[in-house]
């Protein structure tokens, strides 16, 4: 499947259904009635910046731009009771999860698992520190947590210092923070004390409520 063409259809379907032409499109965008067309056609990839504002303008989700996805060969659903979530590669800080933009694909989740507000999101895994538990190119669903006393025991994604995220099993005692690595022989654990959390800082950004391999 041609993803860019793919969401350029669901562009024009939108935009046609609410009796729009290119040229309302592009004002809206503040760009031109000739990217309009590019984008519809597949010629041009639509950024995520644009989707979400498309998503906006159509009373849309921005899930709605794209096919629904199905792990391990099985059959994709069109279900009320699920909903798409986005898989990130890496995140960068100081942006919000929700606001990430570097989205390689959308997943599903049951939809009651959002009850009460919580917020998802995917990373596939890079690297080997959490083997044998996890492997390269696991996608790991996160919910999104900042509260240190729940992520203790608990596989998380934690931002250090502005870095990219890292992943790894969080450890809480009296001095501080310990990230511990499930590889062992490979990696050390990353020790942080209560001021280096302060000052760094050393933030929960999300715990571990799912793995999803494929084959």
């Amino acid at each position: 499947m041609d993803i860019n063409k793919y969401i350029g259809n669901k562009i024009r379907e939108f935009r046609e259904n609410k009796n729009l032409t290119q040229e309302d499109l592009a004002e809206y965008l503040n760009t031109t009635s000739q990217t309009i067309s590019r984008y519809e056609i597949g010629d041009r990839k639509t950024n995520n910046d644009i989707l979400f504002e498309l998503a906006n303008y159509f009373k849309i989700s921005i899930n709605d731009f794209y096919p629904p996805l199905a792990f391990d060969n099985a059959k994709a659903i069109e279900d009320e009771n699920i909903v798409f979530i986005p898989v990130l590669g890496t995140i960068k800080a100081g942006i919000p999860i929700e606001a990430q933009q570097e989205i390689l694909e959308y997943i599903d989740i049951p939809k009651k698992w959002t009850d009460g507000g919580k917020v998802f999101y995917g990373l596939k895994i890079s690297g080997n520190s959490m083997t044998p538990k996890y492997s390269e190119n696991d996608i790991v669903i996160f919910e999104k947590m900042e509260d240190m006393l729940s992520a203790n025991n608990k596989d998380c994604a934690v931002m250090v210092n502005g870095d990219d995220a890292t992943f790894k099993k969080v450890s809480l005692n009296d001095n501080g923070i310990v990230l511990i690595p499930y590889n062992t022989s490979e990696y050390n654990m990353m020790i942080y004390s209560k001021e280096e959390i302060a000052n760094k800082p050393v933030r929960i950004i999300g715990i571990a409520r799912e793995k999803r391999t494929r084959l």
